[in-house]
């Protein structure tokens, strides 16, 4: 059976892996695995390219949850994803932290029959208008996802992993490729919000 995480899940990270990479050039891979290391849990447990745990998300009950908190290696809230209430849409709202009080941004389900590739998209909400900054096409269900800037840039990319020789691993294990163009942990908040609309 192919190893889905290299090294033992000791959290060897305490900072997140946004600060570790500062000034990088080039793109960093995670291994995502949509699974909680706690028992009887649902969630993700993330890997860097070196096996070492960056992020998790554990969450206790099954189903849809209206709060996600994405967490560090060492169990630190980095951001809270929230479902929006009383919306028509499916919206979604990510906080910093595990508050919220300071809304980062907003992602929406697109459903419109003009534009099928659209998945979602993420906008940040300033005093009188909202900008679109992200726009999510593909398929979060055959793990085949682009995240685009709003310069239309490849800014993140879900895909498949295959394991040694070329063996594809189940839908569970998959690539998250971040570009320097954006924030780690706001590509992985990204991932949490497109499971819990397309699961």
């Amino acid at each position: 059976m192919a190893k889905v995480y290299p090294n033992a899940v000791v959290p060897h990270i305490l900072q997140p892996l946004s600060s570790t990479l500062s000034g990088a050039c080039n793109p960093i891979v995670l291994t995502v695995w949509k699974k909680s290391l706690l028992f009887n849990c649902h969630g993700f447990t993330v890997f860097d390219s070196n096996g070492n745990l960056v992020y998790r998300v554990d969450n206790y009950a099954a189903g849809t949850k209206a709060e996600i908190v994405l967490m560090d290696a060492a169990g630190r809230s980095l951001l809270t994803v929230r479902r929006k209430r009383l919306s028509l849409l499916d919206n979604w709202q990510v906080y910093d932290g595990d508050t919220a009080v300071n809304r980062r941004f907003t992602v929406t389900k697109h459903v419109t029959l003009l534009n099928k590739k659209s998945l979602a998209h993420v906008s940040i909400t300033g005093s009188k208008m909202k900008k679109v900054i992200y726009e999510i096409e593909g398929s979060y269900t055959q793990r085949s996802c682009v995240v685009y800037d709003d310069k239309r840039r490849r800014v993140a990319e879900i895909k498949r992993k295959e394991a040694v020789g070329g063996v594809r691993l189940g839908g569970d294990v998959f690539r998250l490729t971040v570009q320097p163009e954006i924030d780690p942990t706001v590509a992985m908040a990204l991932v949490v919000v497109l499971n819990q609309m397309f699961q």
